[in-house]
């Protein structure tokens, strides 16, 4: 049986179930995409990061910014980029993080969702209307001869829409079923890998000391018109004397004279 026929007897639903088949079809693809990328590097990633943060926090951090492009080492560099060290924002910068990635993981949901509940729905109407095509034009004298013959295959033909939404929802319910799965999966490895970095980092939290002086104190250098650099200003300190020191008499007649 030829595609033409089956699209002329599903009738014009046809239309809509194709636009949704094409829309399930895109979503499964990307998605399918997505996780390869992720499945493909994500272990290798967290187990670099996690042996270099027990050496040094710098080198972690490092590592953690160059796997940006991933979705755990976007979830792992949001608390090494922290110029503070403190335990309470290492564990918000954690949450706050796998809240959006997660987030961004489950994209493509509502249509798959929308899918799944609109197909069976358009393939049934399809067959009621096919039906009802069928059957206006019975009569009652015609039941048990001849002209009854084509009403059995309009009957036939209207079924063929609703077999067709369910297929795209069958498809389609699969793939998210999936894709929910790997979803929760990703949960539990989140929150691994957030746990065990923050046991290191309690464990021995990294030394910001340094750096938060040197940001604090800058160093200001002084050029004059000629671009010759001059030391630094020294600060300027309050004068010992609060009024100027007095004159003594034979002073003040001396300078009479």
């Amino acid at each position: 049986m030829e595609i033409i026929d089956i699209f002329r007897k599903v009738g014009p639903v046809i239309w809509p179930l194709l636009l949704f088949s094409v829309l399930a079809l895109s979503v499964i693809l990307e998605r399918l995409w997505f996780w390869f990328r992720i499945l493909n590097q994500e272990k290798e990633t967290v187990n670099r990061i996690l042996e270099a943060a027990r050496n040094d926090w710098e080198i972690a951090r490092d590592i953690a910014k160059q796997a940006t492009d991933q979705p755990i080492g976007r979830f792992l560099y949001a608390p090494l980029s922290q110029p503070i060290s403190n335990p309470e924002l290492f564990r918000l910068a954690l949450e706050s993080t796998a809240e959006t990635e997660l987030a961004q993981m489950r994209r493509g949901e509502k249509v798959l969702e929308l899918v799944i509940a609109v197909s069976p729905l358009l393939g049934l109407f399809g067959t009621v209307w096919g039906l009802i095509g069928s059957l206006e034009s019975i009569k009652i004298g015609d039941l048990g001869t001849e002209a009854t013959a084509g009403v059995t295959t309009g009957i036939g033909e209207a079924l063929y829409s609703t077999a067709l939404g369910m297929a795209i929802a069958i498809v389609s319910l699969i793939f998210y079923r999936f894709f929910q799965a790997l979803l929760v999966n990703q949960v539990k490895i989140f929150r691994k890998a957030g746990n065990d970095l923050e046991i290191l980092y309690l464990q021995s939290p990294p030394d910001l000391s340094k750096s938060q002086s040197n940001l604090t104190q800058p160093e200001v250098i002084v050029r004059d018109s000629t671009g010759g650099k001059f030391l630094p200003p020294r600060k300027r300190t309050q004068n010992k004397f609060s009024e100027p020191p007095e004159i003594l008499d034979s002073d003040k007649s001396d300078s009479e004279n």
